[in-house]
Order: C-alpha cells, then structure tokens, then sequence
C-alpha cells in the first residue's frame, strides 16, 4: 500500500499546539480523518464507523479516549501508532501528578500502550518513565523530538524587553507542576523586572496567583498566536519552572525566538536545553530569581545559541519524516521492540 493513499485516523482528547503541528503534518501525507473523545465515554457509533474506515490509527497520550480507539481498532485488525510521555507515563507522588500513581488510571494507560502496535515517545526522558513507571522495554519506544517550523527568522537579534516570560494553563494542577506559584512569587525579588505569566484560566488558580503577584507581574489570560509570538520575540527570558515536562514546547518556541531559557532539572527540561542559559535544582522563588539575574546578563549572544539549538536539534522536517515512517511502518504491521 503506497504511503499517500493510506487513511490515518487521528485520535485525540483536545487540541493544542503539538497535537495541531502533528496534525498537519499526517494531513499532508496522508488521508487524515479526527476523532475526539474528551472523556471516558466513547462515542461508539462513529468511532466504529471512522475505524472501520482507516487503514492506521494515529493517538496522542494514553488514556480514556486512545484505550477506547486501540482497544477497538484491535478487534477490527487496525494497526496503530501512539504517541505517549506526560501525564500517561509520569508518577510524581508529592505533587499528585501523573496516571502511574496507580488505580484505574493506570490500568487504562499501560494497557493502551501495550495495545499499541508501534509506540512513540517525545525524549529520553519520557523513555526513561516509560522502563521505570510503566514496566515497558524501552526498545518498545522510539523517540521522536517534537519539531518546530521557523517563526522568527530575526530572533536574537534584537533589543530585548527587561523581561521574564511563563507560558501554560493558569489552573491548581499547574501550580507546582508547571511552577506557576514560585514563578510568581520570584517577582518579588526583583522589582526592576516584568514577570509575564501567559495562558487561558481555566479556574480560581488565578485569584490566589493575584494575591501573591506584585506590581511587576502581569497575566494576560488566553492569547491567540499573533500575540504568544509577540511575547516571545521581545522578552529576554523564558522561565520553565515546572516540576515535570515530557517535553516542553513553550520553551523551545521561546528559544526559536531568541529567549535566553531559565529552567528546572524536571524531565526532559535538560534536553531541550542542553549547555543553554541557566538550569536550577528546583523551582523555588530564590533560585528562579536569582536564574533571571544570570539570564538576563548573559544577553543576545546566548538568545542567539538558545534559537540556533532549537534549528539544529528540533527542526520540524525531522519529526515529519520520523511520524510518517512509523505511519507506514504500522500499516506493513511492524511492530516496535
């Protein structure tokens, strides 16, 4: 079966940034038809309908809605290709984050991965979880970096605002887990310096992060592109505080624009990063602060090496040839480890 003719069903929960540049690149390689499935409950009649239809089913994240499509699509002989490393393989207790904790949740997501006929993973890091939360051979993985296409063709080169940007999801989960709380309090140690925490609200998480902020930290709620773009090209900072990341897009945008990058040793925080801008142990208000300080010293010369890694180890050619390969892998039924 030749590549272009082959119909991929892309299964997702929601739609996002990743799961949008994962989706036009399957579209313009393939047949592509959506099903989305928010929660735990399928919508039977069409998914059996859409399966029965596709020749490869293509899932982002192992968990209600990809359990629901494997599970079906083996019934009906339907190769598939997930894509897993977040909450799906995570477990970090203190801060009651990730599906490995135990439960039904777990059960659900190890057994989506093991339904899998090829399984697909963001950084070694989530390869990591993958062995050691979920009790998979890492050979059973391979990974994929996500890609990002060049939006900033002027990036570090230009004057920077005296800026710390955070971009995410303002809710109570995210507190800790992506360091909104101690990127906000961070602000206070330095009055001489914008601290912009960017994202939709989604609930009272805001109100306690107001009455921690000072008068240098400012939430702009949901952005559309035009003004996440605008951000990233003039703040001198990018903060990352974040407990856990599977990857971390924001970050490498941010660095493709030319932000010098301030993160935690979490996941996979330390690839994205490598020898670039400043890492810190753990995201307290002191230590991110004090990261600011250094970042912002470092200057345009560092934003310049933070963009030119994102363009040697991210480029979004490299994730389109990979996916597509394990798209027409699946459909000859090879399957990884």
């Amino acid at each position: 079966m030749s590549r272009a003719r082959l119909r991929v069903l892309y299964v997702v929960p929601r739609r996002n940034t990743f799961i949008n540049i994962d989706r036009a690149i399957l579209s313009e390689r393939f047949e592509l038809t959506e099903y989305h499935q928010t929660g735990p409950r399928p919508h039977g009649i069409e998914l059996v309908a859409k399966l029965r239809r596709c020749d490869v089913v293509f899932a982002w994240f192992a968990s209600w809605h990809s359990f629901a499509a494997l599970s079906l699509a083996r019934l009906l002989g339907k190769p598939s290709v997930l894509v897993v490393g977040g909450f799906d393989t995570a477990n970090v207790a203190d801060i009651g984050y990730g599906w490995q904790r135990g439960g039904i949740r777990q059960a659900v997501s190890r057994r989506t991965m093991r339904l899998a006929t090829r399984l697909v993973t963001n950084s070694h890091s989530s390869l990591t979880e993958i062995e050691a939360n979920v009790g998979l051979d890492p050979r059973r993985a391979t990974v994929i970096y996500h890609g990002l296409a060049d939006r900033f063709p002027d990036g570090g080169r230009h004057v920077r605002d005296r800026v710390a940007l955070s971009v995410g999801v303002v809710r109570q989960r995210n507190l800790q887990r992506k360091g909104h709380d101690p990127f906000v309090r961070a602000a206070a140690h330095l009055p001489d310096v914008t601290f912009i925490l960017a994202g939709r609200w989604r609930d009272d998480a805001i109100d306690l992060l107001r009455g921690e902020a000072g008068r240098n930290v400012t939430f702009t709620g949901y952005l559309d592109d035009a003004g996440l773009d605008s951000l990233f090209g003039s703040a001198a900072v990018y903060v990352q505080a974040s407990r856990h990341e599977g990857f971390g897009l924001s970050l490498a945008e941010a660095m493709l624009a030319g932000c010098v990058p301030v993160v935690t040793e979490a996941g996979a925080l330390p690839e994205v990063v490598g020898d670039v801008g400043v890492t810190i142990p753990t995201p307290t208000p002191e230590l991110i602060a004090e990261a600011v300080v250094r970042a912002l010293a470092m200057g345009r010369e560092e934003g310049a090496r933070a963009r030119a890694r994102v363009l040697e180890h991210f480029p979004l050619e490299t994730r389109a040839e990979a996916l597509s390969r394990e798209v027409t892998a699946a459909a000859r039924g090879e399957r990884t480890g």
